[in-house]
This record gives structure tokens, C-alpha cells and sequence, in this order.
């Protein structure tokens, strides 16, 4: 088995350290609740009438409407909630980031507002990716349980 390990470059002011050092898990847990957080918040109108983007997933190519507007509702709402608590990091972080992805087309392409219109869902990708990559860190439920997906 390999062991990885992971070295920071040294900072070009030592003292500096003691400042990002401690910060180092605040900052990555402060985005994933965040981002969580303003899934829930995307989604919450959502989950009141889950049906209700039927129309819109459909103009985008994804039939039958009426089972991809409710799985678009529950990812954007619960996934964020899992996102923002660290449960199922991965999972709820990997289909945020191909509901995202599908934004980014939508915005980029179907509306045609170029990467000017599809920049917001890019960053958003990213962060959501980088927790489906990483899972969450020890301020989690999934580091409370022991386990991650």
C-alpha cells in the first residue's frame, strides 16, 4: 500500500503560519456549508413544486419531465443539505456538480450568454467537484460516523 503525503510549499513569511494553519479546516468547512447552504436555498422553490420545472428539463433534452424535474428539486435541496452538514459528502457533492454542469450548458449554450452567463455555474462546478473529489473534512457527520462514501 502507498502512503500519500501531503507537503505545503513553506510560506514566504513563517510567522504567517500561525494565522492559515488554524484557519486551514474553518476555511474548507465554511465552503461546503456555504455551498450547501445556497443549494438549499436554489432549491427550495423547487421542492415546493417539484413538477414544476418539467417544462424546462424537457426544452434541455431530459424526458420524461416529470422524473427529472423532482430528481433535479431533491439534489439541488437535500443534496445541499448533505452537503452542508457532510453527510454523503461525495455522493450529494457529485450530482450537485452534474446539475451544475448541465447549467453551465444551459446558460452557455441554450441561452447563448457565452461564459458570461455560464461563469457563476463554472465556479460553482468547481467547488461542488473538489467535495466530490475530497469528501468532507473532520468537521462533518461523515467524519462523526467514521465512514465516507
Amino acid at each position: 500500500m502507498t502512503t500519500v503525503t501531503k507537503s505545503r510549499p513553506r510560506t514566504i513569511l513563517p510567522a504567517l503560519e500561525k494565522i492559515y494553519l488554524p484557519l486551514d479546516t474553518f476555511a474548507e468547512t465554511l465552503l461546503r456549508v456555504l455551498a450547501g447552504a445556497l443549494l438549499v436555498t436554489h432549491g427550495y422553490g423547487k421542492i415546493l413544486d417539484p413538477f414544476g420545472a418539467a417544462g424546462m428539463v424537457e426544452g434541455l433534452g431530459f424526458y420524461p419531465g416529470v422524473f427529472w424535474s423532482p430528481l433535479l428539486s431533491a439534489t439541488e435541496f437535500f443534496g445541499g443539505i448533505f452537503l452542508a452538514i457532510g453527510f454523503l459528502t461525495r455522493p450529494a457533492a457529485f450530482a450537485a456538480t452534474i446539475v451544475l454542469l448541465v447549467t453551465v450548458y444551459f446558460h452557455g449554450i441554450v441561452q447563448g450568454e457565452g461564459l458570461g452567463g455560464a461563469e457563476k455555474s463554472i465556479l460553482w462546478a468547481a467547488i461542488t467537484f473538489f467535495f466530490a473529489i475530497r469528501g468532507a473534512n473532520g468537521q462533518s457527520v461523515d467524519a462523526k460516523l467514521g465512514k465516507q462514501f
